[in-house]
Order: C-alpha cells, then structure tokens, then sequence
C-alpha cells in the first residue's frame, strides 16, 4: 500500500500530464515497482466508482433481479475494471509493434492515476443521479460535460505520456479509447446487464 506522500505525488504528476506538462513524468515512479503500484489507483478511485454503480443500479431497477442488487453492483464493477485493466493488456500486447514499447510503462503508470482522477471528476454527475430520475436533462448536461472534459484531460495525458508527438499520441488515444468501449459493450451484453431508456415525451 503506498503512502500518502506517494500517492498525492503520483496523483500531482498525473494532473500535471493532464494539463499537457510533461514534466509531471517526474512525479511519477516509473520503476517496475511503480508501474505495479499505479495499479493502487484503483482502491483511490474506488469511492467515487461505488457512487456510480449505486446511481445505476438504481436505475435498472428491480433489485431482486439477479441475485439482488449486490449482484448487480458486481457485475457493474467488473464492467468498469474491465475497460480499466483489459485496454492496458491489448496496449502490452502491441506496444512495441507500434513503436511506443520505450513508453509503454509512462503511459500505464500516468493512466492509471489519471483514470483515479477522471473517476473522481465524474462524481458530481453520479451524485446528481442518484437524486434525479433517469433522463433527466439536467443530469444528462453535467454527464456530457464532463465526460467530454474527462476525454480532453486524457488526450492531453496520452499525449505527454507518449511523447512521440501529437500524431502517434491521438491515435494511442484513439485505440484505447475504442478498445475500452469494446471491452465495455461486450461486458455489459455478456453479464446482461440492460440500462433503461428515458421514456419519451
């Protein structure tokens, strides 16, 4: 388990990438030991995922479906750590073909605690639906925004991360983020896991 110092200092430089600085790579243990830490990124995102699960199962309803709502937060859990952790896999597997195999532990290590932040910078939009009707406009404008905000961050991360220049970073980007919705659309028809529509006017 990693101090707070390390924690805070990781989480510092990932920021720092996320507004496009480089220089955040200097907070950040690139060593095999760090590159294994980054993954205590998880148990730092980790509340503010729960929040999320919670507001969508409260959306999908019936909680004895499924074994119950704790069934259904699982499955939700494994949804979102899978399009963390299975992306970062398929980026192993073709890092050095693409020639980004010398940055491959930049990026893991930056992701990592940027998708931490990410997760966290969503919060406001799954604490709004947890009070709000699914369809919600409102809620609908703060996910999209946000989301939207999240996407730009993450560009500017993969960018610094890279280092390759813009060109090679977009498309890293461009796959992971593609992948991720793979991994993502497949876990959720594979569990069954259905989100209700908002009903029309």
């Amino acid at each position: 388990m990693l101090s707070v110092d390390e924690t805070s200092s990781s989480l510092t430089g990932a920021w720092r990438l996320m507004l496009g600085k480089a220089d955040g790579l200097r907070l950040l243990d690139l060593s095999a030991d760090g590159f294994w830490n980054s993954f205590f990124a998880i148990v730092v995102a980790a509340p503010a995922m729960i929040v999320g699960w919670v507001g969508t199962a409260n959306e999908i309803g019936d909680p004895n479906a499924f074994a119950g709502r704790l069934g259904m937060l699982i499955r939700l859990a494994t949804v979102d750590l899978g399009s963390w952790l299975l992306p970062l896999v398929v980026l192993a597997l073709v890092a050095s073909r693409a020639g980004i195999g010398d940055r491959f532990v930049h990026y893991v290590v930056a992701s990592n605690w940027a998708s931490a932040i990410t997760a966290w910078m969503l919060l406001p939009s799954a604490l709004i639906r947890l009070f709000l009707p699914s369809g919600n406009p409102f809620a609908e404008l703060v996910w999209l925004v946000l989301v939207v905000l999240s996407l730009v961050l993450t560009w500017r991360m993969t960018n610094a991360a890279i280092g390759k220049g813009a060109a090679v970073g977009t498309a890293v980007f461009t796959g992971m983020l593609v992948v991720s919705l793979a991994v993502l659309f497949g876990l959720v028809a594979l569990l069954g896991i259905t989100v209700p529509t908002a009903a029309p006017a």
